[in-house]
């Protein structure tokens, strides 16, 4: 069994805005092996989040391979995507993403609802993602009632509730404060 989680050869993405092209990965080569911890780093604009949502399935790569947990992406179609998505792959989006409406638990239990687990044990995953990023008492609340870390992690606690074998955060401290990302980066 391989140990590389993320595969990528020749890897490009481009965008065009109005008669601008941006070429924002240009031929990337790029090998993450299973149980690390990766950071990307570079300056705004070059391209650490097209990354990760190529990684990630969210887009589609213009040109290359891309091959996650074992799966060349480009050969999925939409729904075998958002299945394997679904499946493998957890998510801390930069701007959090929480649903205003929901209550912290409501937020977490949201990815399973894709999953065949009756409704009592979604409910309890959740709980139990909620505990271990330490905001059980506060799965009533909703987003806007929660520090801005705390909201980090209720997403933290929705992205790791249908134990992925990939974690990807986009930014995941770059918001809070110095005490708040060293909390956010431990539970990472």
């Amino acid at each position: 069994m391989s140990n590389v989680m993320i595969a990528a050869r020749g890897l490009e993405k481009t965008y065009t805005r109005g008669e601008e092209t941006l070429r924002v990965l240009d031929g990337l080569d790029l090998q993450m092996d299973a149980g690390r911890f990766n950071a990307l780093m570079g300056p705004s604009g070059s391209g650490k989040t097209t990354l990760l949502n190529l990684v990630g399935g969210l887009d589609h790569a213009d040109a290359g391979s891309l091959e996650v947990a074992g799966e060349e992406l480009a050969h999925l179609d939409s729904g075998s995507l958002a299945h394997w998505r679904a499946q493998t792959v957890g998510f801390v989006f930069q701007g959090f993403n929480l649903i205003p409406v929901l209550t912290a638990l409501e937020n977490v239990e949201l990815p399973l609802q894709l999953s065949p687990l009756p409704r009592s044990q979604r409910r309890e995953h959740a709980l139990h993602a909620l505990e271990l990023v330490g905001l059980a008492d506060r799965a009533r609340h909703r987003p806007k009632q929660l520090s801005g870390g705390q909201e980090q992690r209720v997403a933290i606690a929705r992205a790791i509730v249908t134990d992925p074998k990939l974690l990807l955060a986009d930014e995941p401290t770059g918001d809070l404060d110095r005490a708040s990302a060293d909390a956010v980066l431990d539970l990472l």
